[in-house]
């Protein structure tokens, strides 16, 4: 049964770290782009960061550039989003997606399984 499951949300203080975990399984992760998004209350759905399925492109919405890293483990079946420097504006639910190809093309209509989510919430 193909999954994703989304893991390592929390609270955390501004200018904190969280790193968040992908874990797909009923398919072979690298055949895949996998992509993150986010969604804040009363907001659209944001996509995040993408990296492809070789790993070798990666790409990140200008809000979390110079903040955020994609990564992406094939033995573990796993890809990583690390979150630092984070801001209020970061609190969301974020959710991995499996992208159509096997390149980025980070847009919801571009995916076609997608995780239950993992709520991140940014406040002192």
């Amino acid at each position: 049964q193909l999954q994703l499951v989304e893991s390592g949300g929390g609270l955390v203080q501004p200018g904190g770290s969280l790193r968040l975990s992908c874990a797909a399984s009923g398919f072979t992760l690298n055949n895949y782009a996998i992509a993150w998004f986010r969604q804040a209350p009363g907001k659209e759905r944001e996509g995040v960061s993408c990296i492809s399925a070789s790993g070798g492109s990666t790409y990140y919405a200008d809000s979390v550039k110079g903040r955020f890293t994609i990564s992406r483990d094939g033995a573990k079946s796993t890809v990583y989003l690390q979150m630092n420097i984070l801001k209020p504006e970061d609190a969301a639910v974020y959710y991995c997606a499996r992208g159509l190809y096997r390149y980025c093309a980070i847009h919801a209509d571009a995916m076609d399984y997608w995780g239950k989510g993992t709520l991140v919430t940014v406040s002192s």
